[in-house]
């Protein structure tokens, strides 16, 4: 007796296929034994499979709140970052006010509405222009202040020596003294440092040579040792340097006579010093071993422009 075939439940292909369709498709790490190569798949390589693998209805709602979520989450940091720089710019903008957020201020994500491009500073920051205009502006206002005064010397300062000061590079503070006076007239390139040619009084003594050199080392002004003859005083002065013309400036000068010149000795000449130049611009001078006379004296001349003298 035949038995018959238990037969097979009939199942619906198209429900397995259905069921199949919305069916999360996994990957698992098989292995084949026998007589076939052991199959293995590694952790990072499964996992690349199922995430491009078909997804089921559920899992692409699941990604697409997950998607929603991130978008929300990232407007609402950028809207923050945007409060955070608009409450930066009017503190700086006002320094003098306090800046105050709102404590009820939207920044959550429940409270924020998708958006669907990326945000924009001028879409969600509001404009700076309406805070502008009613603020007080007399607290932003920058105040500039202007010193136009002039420098003045106090009472402090009134009695300042300006004998002290000397525009001359010359090293003899007397030449120096005497240069500051003279500065108008001084000769173009004038050196105050030239060589004076003293080496000590080398003049024999009584002589009017003597008296001059004594003289001159009293009042600190230079002289050389070995001018000659007195009627070659102003030629070996000018050679070495020195400022020689023919006008009385200060007490100190050497007056250089002529040989003959009033009075003066027709082979040697005369040589004196100026210790007076007067109102009515004759001078008064000091001098030894005139017209035979010993010791020293003083007279006063007043043909002044008809000598030569010898300054520094």
């Amino acid at each position: 007796m035949r038995h018959a075939a238990r037969k097979a439940a009939k199942t619906s292909s198209t429900s397995r296929r259905s069921r199949m369709a919305h069916a999360a498709l996994k990957v698992k790490s098989k292995k084949v034994e026998g007589n076939g190569a052991v199959i293995g798949l590694e952790t990072a390589v499964l996992d690349k499979l199922n995430e491009i693998a078909p997804m089921t209805r559920r899992s692409m709602r699941e990604a697409a709140r997950n998607a929603e979520r991130h978008n929300m989450l990232m407007g609402s940091a950028s809207l923050a970052a945007l409060v955070g720089t608009a409450a930066a710019a009017m503190a700086f903008a006002n320094p003098d006010e306090r800046v105050t957020l709102a404590s009820d201020a939207s920044t959550t994500t429940t409270q924020m509405q998708r958006v669907s491009a990326a945000a924009s500073r001028s879409d969600v920051r509001s404009s700076l222009d309406a805070d502008t205009d009613t603020a007080d502006t007399s607290a932003t206002a920058t105040q500039q202040t202007f010193n136009e005064g002039v420098w003045s010397l106090g009472d402090a300062n009134a009695n300042l020596d300006v004998s002290q000061m000397s525009r001359s590079s010359a090293n003899n503070p007397n030449v120096a003294k005497l240069m500051d006076e003279d500065n108008s007239a001084l000769p173009s390139g004038f050196n105050p440092n030239h060589a004076t040619g003293d080496s000590g009084n080398a003049y024999e003594s009584g002589q009017c040579t003597w008296w001059a050199y004594v003289r001159r080392q009293q009042l600190g002004l230079p002289v050389g040792s070995h001018f000659g003859n007195a009627n070659m005083w102003a030629s070996s002065a000018r050679s070495l340097g020195y400022w020689v013309d023919n006008t009385p400036r200060h007490v100190g000068d050497i007056v250089v006579f002529a040989s003959g010149q009033e009075g003066a000795s027709s082979t040697y000449g005369h040589v004196a010093v100026v210790e007076k130049i007067n109102e009515d611009g004759t001078i008064t001078i000091s001098e030894c071993n005139v017209s035979g006379k010993s010791g020293t004296s003083t007279r006063t001349l007043s043909k002044v422009s008809s000598f030569e003298y010898i300054h520094y």
